[in-house]
């Protein structure tokens, strides 16, 4: 099965597991329904979204490093350095930047669920996230 989004995951929270294959093919519809959802609940009402520029800017250099890909497993496996160096510098794949899908946050990301620690933190609480409960000792 594909790998969902945070907001399609946080949306099945409320769904059947014999729904979740055929929600699964309208991710992107979910994860509007979702986003609606958490504007109602005021969840990270407050947080901004990173400048417009700035995601842009990442999804420029995600490209570019899809181009390149091809040529730059070729280059490194000759070994050609110089070749490498002569190639644009977001062809290089680690300059890519890992942002939170909700509030744009490049910091404290968490990988698996694509969100800021405190999105995460904010939506596991409300109950929006399957499976992460608060741990208590």
């Amino acid at each position: 099965m594909k790998m969902l989004s945070p907001a399609a995951r946080a949306f099945f929270c409320t769904q059947s597991p014999r729904n979740l294959p055929k929600i699964a093919r309208n991710a992107k519809k979910d994860k509007i329904e979702l986003d609606n959802r958490i504007k109602e609940s005021r969840i990270c009402a407050y947080k901004v979204m990173a400048k417009k520029s700035w995601i842009e800017r990442n999804k420029k250099k995600a490209a570019v490093a899809a181009r390149y890909a091809d040529l730059r497993a070729k280059l490194k496996a000759e070994g050609d350095y110089i070749g490498l160096t002569m190639l644009p510098r977001n062809a290089s794949p680690v300059r890519q930047v890992n942002r939170c899908e909700l509030t744009g946050r490049r910091h404290a990301f968490m990988r698996r669920f694509h969100l800021s620690r405190i999105a995460f933190r904010e939506l596991a609480n409300a109950g929006m996230i399957p499976g992460v409960t608060k741990s208590s000792w």
